[in-house]
Protein backbone atom coordinates (compact mmCIF):
# COMPACT_ATOMS: atom_id res chain seq x y z
CA UNK A 1 0.00 0.00 0.00
CA UNK A 2 1.53 3.25 -1.06
CA UNK A 3 1.86 6.32 1.61
CA UNK A 4 -0.30 8.96 1.44
CA UNK A 5 0.99 11.97 -0.59
CA UNK A 6 0.91 15.63 0.22
CA UNK A 7 -1.90 16.06 -2.38
CA UNK A 8 -4.21 13.62 -0.62
CA UNK A 9 -3.08 15.25 2.64
CA UNK A 10 -4.05 18.67 1.11
CA UNK A 11 -7.52 17.32 -0.16
CA UNK A 12 -8.31 15.56 2.79
CA UNK A 13 -7.87 19.05 4.94
CA UNK A 14 -9.80 20.56 2.30
CA UNK A 15 -6.82 22.75 1.29
CA UNK A 16 -4.36 23.62 -1.47
CA UNK A 17 -1.11 21.84 -1.85
CA UNK A 18 0.77 24.76 -1.64
CA UNK A 19 -0.39 25.34 1.85
CA UNK A 20 0.44 22.25 2.92
CA UNK A 21 3.75 22.52 1.49
CA UNK A 22 4.20 25.70 3.35
CA UNK A 23 3.43 24.27 6.66
CA UNK A 24 5.66 21.37 5.86
CA UNK A 25 8.88 23.48 4.71
CA UNK A 26 8.50 25.91 6.94
CA UNK A 27 8.28 28.99 4.34
CA UNK A 28 5.52 31.05 5.41
CA UNK A 29 3.20 31.79 8.29
CA UNK A 30 0.42 29.75 8.56
CA UNK A 31 -3.04 30.34 10.69
CA UNK A 32 -3.27 28.06 13.71
CA UNK A 33 -6.85 26.75 12.91
CA UNK A 34 -4.98 25.42 9.46
CA UNK A 35 -2.43 24.11 11.43
CA UNK A 36 -4.83 21.93 13.12
CA UNK A 37 -7.25 21.07 10.41
CA UNK A 38 -3.88 19.40 8.38
CA UNK A 39 -2.98 18.00 11.30
CA UNK A 40 -6.27 16.16 11.69
CA UNK A 41 -6.52 15.56 8.01
CA UNK A 42 -2.64 13.68 9.07
CA UNK A 43 -3.79 11.28 11.69
CA UNK A 44 -6.76 10.53 9.50
CA UNK A 45 -4.75 9.09 6.36
CA UNK A 46 -1.87 8.30 8.45
CA UNK A 47 0.59 10.72 6.70
CA UNK A 48 3.93 9.98 7.16
CA UNK A 49 5.09 13.33 8.34
CA UNK A 50 2.69 13.97 11.41
CA UNK A 51 5.99 14.32 13.25
CA UNK A 52 7.24 17.14 11.33
CA UNK A 53 3.65 18.70 10.98
CA UNK A 54 3.61 19.05 15.43
CA UNK A 55 6.91 20.46 14.62
CA UNK A 56 5.82 23.22 12.23
CA UNK A 57 2.82 23.10 14.90
CA UNK A 58 4.95 24.51 17.29
CA UNK A 59 7.23 26.88 15.74
CA UNK A 60 4.63 28.39 14.42
CA UNK A 61 2.72 29.68 18.70
CA UNK A 62 4.29 32.50 20.27
CA UNK A 63 7.58 31.56 22.50
CA UNK A 64 7.84 33.36 25.80
CA UNK A 65 10.96 33.19 28.21
CA UNK A 66 9.03 33.31 31.77
CA UNK A 67 11.27 33.88 34.94
CA UNK A 68 10.68 32.77 38.29
CA UNK A 69 12.25 33.88 41.08
CA UNK A 70 12.25 31.46 44.37
CA UNK A 71 13.86 31.27 47.36
CA UNK A 72 16.12 28.94 49.51
CA UNK A 73 17.29 25.77 47.12
CA UNK A 74 17.66 23.60 50.17
CA UNK A 75 13.65 23.38 50.98
CA UNK A 76 11.98 20.61 49.01
CA UNK A 77 9.33 22.88 49.27
CA UNK A 78 10.17 25.22 46.57
CA UNK A 79 11.36 22.57 44.55
CA UNK A 80 8.48 21.30 44.39
CA UNK A 81 7.02 24.76 43.62
CA UNK A 82 9.40 24.75 40.83
CA UNK A 83 8.95 21.57 39.48
CA UNK A 84 5.19 22.29 38.87
CA UNK A 85 5.96 25.61 36.81
CA UNK A 86 7.77 23.69 34.54
CA UNK A 87 5.60 21.08 33.87
CA UNK A 88 2.57 23.54 33.67
CA UNK A 89 4.79 25.24 31.39
CA UNK A 90 5.50 22.00 29.21
CA UNK A 91 1.50 21.12 29.09
CA UNK A 92 0.43 24.55 27.64
CA UNK A 93 -0.77 24.06 23.84
CA UNK A 94 -1.53 27.78 22.86
CA UNK A 95 2.27 29.36 23.68
CA UNK A 96 6.12 27.85 23.72
CA UNK A 97 7.26 28.85 27.58
CA UNK A 98 10.61 28.75 28.29
CA UNK A 99 10.85 28.61 31.97
CA UNK A 100 14.15 30.18 33.74
CA UNK A 101 13.83 28.99 37.41
CA UNK A 102 15.98 30.74 39.73
CA UNK A 103 16.85 29.73 43.67
CA UNK A 104 18.17 33.00 46.10
CA UNK A 105 19.65 31.25 49.12
CA UNK A 106 20.06 35.10 50.41
CA UNK A 107 16.76 36.23 51.20
CA UNK A 108 17.85 39.65 51.44
CA UNK A 109 15.92 42.26 49.67
CA UNK A 110 19.26 43.39 47.86
CA UNK A 111 19.63 39.89 46.72
CA UNK A 112 15.99 39.65 45.20
CA UNK A 113 16.21 43.26 43.55
CA UNK A 114 19.86 42.17 42.03
CA UNK A 115 17.88 39.29 40.35
CA UNK A 116 14.94 40.62 39.31
CA UNK A 117 17.08 43.71 37.29
CA UNK A 118 19.05 40.17 36.01
CA UNK A 119 16.19 38.44 34.72
CA UNK A 120 14.56 41.42 33.42
CA UNK A 121 17.06 41.56 30.99
CA UNK A 122 16.01 38.55 29.12
CA UNK A 123 12.67 37.58 30.53
CA UNK A 124 9.30 38.61 29.16
CA UNK A 125 7.50 38.61 32.68
CA UNK A 126 8.52 37.32 36.14
CA UNK A 127 7.00 35.79 39.17
CA UNK A 128 8.47 36.44 42.56
CA UNK A 129 8.25 35.08 45.79
CA UNK A 130 9.57 37.08 47.95
CA UNK A 131 9.32 39.38 51.35
CA UNK A 132 7.98 42.72 51.28
CA UNK A 133 10.30 45.29 51.00
CA UNK A 134 11.10 49.28 49.32
CA UNK A 135 13.88 47.65 48.09
CA UNK A 136 12.51 45.19 45.87
CA UNK A 137 9.59 47.88 45.25
CA UNK A 138 12.06 49.42 43.80
CA UNK A 139 13.27 46.92 41.35
CA UNK A 140 9.65 46.26 40.50
CA UNK A 141 8.95 49.97 39.68
CA UNK A 142 12.18 49.75 37.15
CA UNK A 143 10.85 46.86 35.50
CA UNK A 144 7.65 47.93 34.56
CA UNK A 145 9.04 51.14 33.04
CA UNK A 146 10.96 48.96 30.44
CA UNK A 147 7.69 46.85 29.73
CA UNK A 148 8.16 43.93 31.66
CA UNK A 149 5.08 42.82 34.25
CA UNK A 150 6.34 41.83 37.63
CA UNK A 151 3.64 39.42 39.64
CA UNK A 152 3.87 38.36 43.46
CA UNK A 153 3.54 34.65 43.76
CA UNK A 154 2.17 33.10 46.75
CA UNK A 155 2.62 36.16 48.88
CA UNK A 156 1.90 40.11 47.78
CA UNK A 157 3.67 43.11 48.19
CA UNK A 158 3.05 46.45 48.54
CA UNK A 159 5.10 48.12 45.34
CA UNK A 160 2.55 49.68 43.41
CA UNK A 161 3.92 49.04 40.38
CA UNK A 162 3.50 45.00 40.60
CA UNK A 163 1.34 43.67 37.48
CA UNK A 164 -0.64 41.22 39.29
CA UNK A 165 -0.58 38.70 42.29
CA UNK A 166 -1.06 35.09 42.59
CA UNK A 167 -1.75 33.21 45.99
CA UNK A 168 -4.31 31.80 48.41
CA UNK A 169 -6.56 33.33 50.68
CA UNK A 170 -4.24 34.18 53.29
CA UNK A 171 -7.12 35.52 55.65
CA UNK A 172 -9.10 32.56 55.33
CA UNK A 173 -5.93 30.66 56.00
CA UNK A 174 -5.45 32.06 59.38
CA UNK A 175 -8.24 31.76 60.63
CA UNK A 176 -9.04 28.06 59.15
CA UNK A 177 -5.77 26.74 61.17
CA UNK A 178 -7.48 28.55 64.11
CA UNK A 179 -10.67 26.43 64.22
CA UNK A 180 -8.50 23.81 63.27
CA UNK A 181 -6.84 23.81 66.49
CA UNK A 182 -9.65 24.93 69.23
CA UNK A 183 -11.69 21.91 67.44
CA UNK A 184 -9.52 19.13 68.09
CA UNK A 185 -7.36 20.35 71.22
CA UNK A 186 -7.73 18.03 74.41
CA UNK A 187 -9.16 20.72 76.31
CA UNK A 188 -7.75 24.54 77.01
CA UNK A 189 -4.36 26.06 77.06
CA UNK A 190 -1.43 27.76 75.24
CA UNK A 191 -1.54 28.06 71.42
CA UNK A 192 1.90 29.21 69.97
CA UNK A 193 1.62 30.97 66.67
CA UNK A 194 5.15 30.55 64.82
CA UNK A 195 5.94 33.12 61.59
CA UNK A 196 9.09 32.90 59.55
CA UNK A 197 9.18 36.62 59.06
CA UNK A 198 7.06 39.57 59.12
CA UNK A 199 7.78 40.58 56.05
CA UNK A 200 5.67 38.15 54.12
CA UNK A 201 2.11 39.51 53.81
CA UNK A 202 0.79 35.96 53.71
CA UNK A 203 2.40 35.21 56.77
CA UNK A 204 1.49 38.07 58.62
CA UNK A 205 -2.13 38.28 57.61
CA UNK A 206 -2.76 35.04 58.77
CA UNK A 207 -1.40 35.64 62.24
CA UNK A 208 -3.61 38.30 62.27
CA UNK A 209 -6.78 36.43 61.39
CA UNK A 210 -5.58 33.56 63.82
CA UNK A 211 -5.26 35.74 66.22
CA UNK A 212 -9.36 36.93 64.99
CA UNK A 213 -10.83 33.59 65.33
CA UNK A 214 -9.16 32.70 68.83
CA UNK A 215 -10.64 36.24 70.27
CA UNK A 216 -14.02 35.25 68.33
CA UNK A 217 -14.68 31.83 68.94
CA UNK A 218 -11.82 29.92 71.56
CA UNK A 219 -10.97 32.73 74.33
CA UNK A 220 -10.51 29.59 76.64
CA UNK A 221 -6.53 29.10 74.94
CA UNK A 222 -4.23 31.29 75.45
CA UNK A 223 -2.33 33.02 71.86
CA UNK A 224 1.22 33.84 73.46
CA UNK A 225 2.91 36.34 71.40
CA UNK A 226 4.80 34.99 67.60
CA UNK A 227 7.84 33.73 67.44
CA UNK A 228 10.06 34.54 64.63
CA UNK A 229 11.83 31.79 62.74
CA UNK A 230 13.41 33.25 59.76
CA UNK A 231 12.37 30.58 57.77
CA UNK A 232 14.66 28.00 59.14
CA UNK A 233 13.84 24.50 60.33
CA UNK A 234 16.77 25.04 63.40
CA UNK A 235 15.47 28.02 64.47
CA UNK A 236 12.15 26.59 64.93
CA UNK A 237 13.63 23.60 66.65
CA UNK A 238 15.05 25.70 68.71
CA UNK A 239 12.28 27.77 69.88
CA UNK A 240 9.78 24.66 69.92
CA UNK A 241 11.85 22.71 72.24
CA UNK A 242 12.59 25.51 74.57
CA UNK A 243 8.85 26.17 74.49
CA UNK A 244 8.04 22.49 74.88
CA UNK A 245 10.29 21.91 78.12
CA UNK A 246 8.65 25.13 79.99
CA UNK A 247 5.07 25.23 79.05
CA UNK A 248 3.45 21.88 79.83
CA UNK A 249 -0.08 24.08 78.53
CA UNK A 250 0.79 24.12 75.06
CA UNK A 251 -1.92 22.62 73.29
CA UNK A 252 -1.77 23.92 69.58
CA UNK A 253 1.43 25.12 67.25
CA UNK A 254 0.33 27.19 64.23
CA UNK A 255 3.51 27.16 62.03
CA UNK A 256 3.41 29.92 59.64
CA UNK A 257 5.84 29.61 57.33
CA UNK A 258 8.97 27.69 57.14
CA UNK A 259 10.28 25.57 59.46
CA UNK A 260 7.84 22.35 59.81
CA UNK A 261 10.84 19.98 59.64
CA UNK A 262 12.19 21.47 63.11
CA UNK A 263 8.90 21.57 64.68
CA UNK A 264 8.28 17.97 64.29
CA UNK A 265 11.60 17.14 64.97
CA UNK A 266 11.24 19.00 68.71
CA UNK A 267 7.83 17.41 69.11
CA UNK A 268 9.34 13.97 68.00
CA UNK A 269 11.42 14.23 71.15
CA UNK A 270 8.65 13.98 73.24
CA UNK A 271 6.55 11.24 75.04
CA UNK A 272 3.84 9.40 72.69
CA UNK A 273 1.54 10.75 75.54
CA UNK A 274 2.66 14.64 75.43
CA UNK A 275 2.65 14.21 71.22
CA UNK A 276 -0.95 13.51 71.53
CA UNK A 277 -1.68 16.49 73.44
CA UNK A 278 -0.07 19.01 70.79
CA UNK A 279 -2.34 19.87 67.65
CA UNK A 280 0.17 21.29 64.81
CA UNK A 281 -1.28 22.85 61.82
CA UNK A 282 0.87 24.12 59.16
CA UNK A 283 0.88 25.32 55.08
CA UNK A 284 3.75 22.88 53.85
CA UNK A 285 3.63 20.32 51.47
CA UNK A 286 6.85 18.79 51.06
CA UNK A 287 7.85 15.16 52.16
CA UNK A 288 8.58 16.40 55.65
CA UNK A 289 4.82 17.43 56.66
CA UNK A 290 3.64 14.09 54.09
CA UNK A 291 5.50 12.35 56.57
CA UNK A 292 4.03 14.11 59.84
CA UNK A 293 0.54 13.79 58.55
CA UNK A 294 0.82 9.88 57.93
CA UNK A 295 2.31 9.91 61.74
CA UNK A 296 -0.46 11.71 63.36
CA UNK A 297 1.71 14.78 64.07
CA UNK A 298 0.39 17.39 61.95
CA UNK A 299 -3.22 17.94 62.41
CA UNK A 300 -3.85 19.61 59.28
CA UNK A 301 -2.01 21.07 56.52
CA UNK A 302 -3.61 24.19 54.41
CA UNK A 303 -1.34 24.24 51.43
CA UNK A 304 -1.25 26.07 48.04
CA UNK A 305 -2.00 23.45 45.41
CA UNK A 306 0.65 22.34 43.36
CA UNK A 307 -1.06 21.98 40.13
CA UNK A 308 -3.89 24.61 39.85
CA UNK A 309 -1.29 27.17 41.25
CA UNK A 310 1.42 27.20 38.65
CA UNK A 311 -1.23 27.38 35.59
CA UNK A 312 -3.42 30.02 37.46
CA UNK A 313 -0.21 31.76 37.10
CA UNK A 314 0.71 31.17 34.12
CA UNK A 315 -2.55 32.23 33.00
CA UNK A 316 -1.62 35.95 34.47
CA UNK A 317 1.93 36.46 33.43
CA UNK A 318 0.76 35.80 29.91
CA UNK A 319 -2.37 38.17 29.78
CA UNK A 320 -0.16 40.52 31.11
CA UNK A 321 2.62 40.58 28.12
CA UNK A 322 -0.20 41.30 26.21
CA UNK A 323 -2.02 44.36 28.30
CA UNK A 324 1.67 45.41 29.56
CA UNK A 325 0.00 49.63 29.95
CA UNK A 326 -3.18 48.40 32.02
CA UNK A 327 -2.77 50.27 35.49
CA UNK A 328 -4.31 47.98 37.31
CA UNK A 329 -3.24 44.95 39.46
CA UNK A 330 -4.86 41.81 38.58
CA UNK A 331 -5.40 39.36 41.38
CA UNK A 332 -6.06 35.45 41.27
CA UNK A 333 -6.76 33.85 44.52
CA UNK A 334 -6.56 30.19 44.67
CA UNK A 335 -8.70 27.78 47.43
CA UNK A 336 -6.10 26.14 49.68
CA UNK A 337 -5.98 22.36 49.89
CA UNK A 338 -6.30 21.19 53.14
CA UNK A 339 -4.82 18.06 53.89
CA UNK A 340 -4.99 15.57 57.24
CA UNK A 341 -3.88 12.15 57.90
CA UNK A 342 -6.63 10.63 56.68
CA UNK A 343 -6.64 12.30 53.54
CA UNK A 344 -2.83 12.50 52.80
CA UNK A 345 -1.60 10.76 49.88
CA UNK A 346 1.50 8.99 50.40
Amino acid sequence: MSKPTIAQLAQTAGLSVSTVNRLLHGTGAVRPETIERVLDAAGEIGFYGLGALRERKRENLTHRKLGFLMQQSHRPLYKMWADAIVAASSRRADVVIEPDVVFEDDLSPEAVAANLRRMGETSDAIAVVTADHPVVSQAIDELRSRGVPVIAYVTDLSAASRAGFVGTDNWKRGRTAAWFISQTATGPGKVIPLIGSNRYQCQDISDASFRSYMREYAQDFHVSETFLTHEEPENAYAIVRKLIAEEPDIKGIFVNGGGISGVLRAVREQSPERQREVRIVCSDVGPETRRGLTEGLITASLCHPLDRMPEELLDVMLRLIERKDTPSVEQRIVPFEILTPESIWT
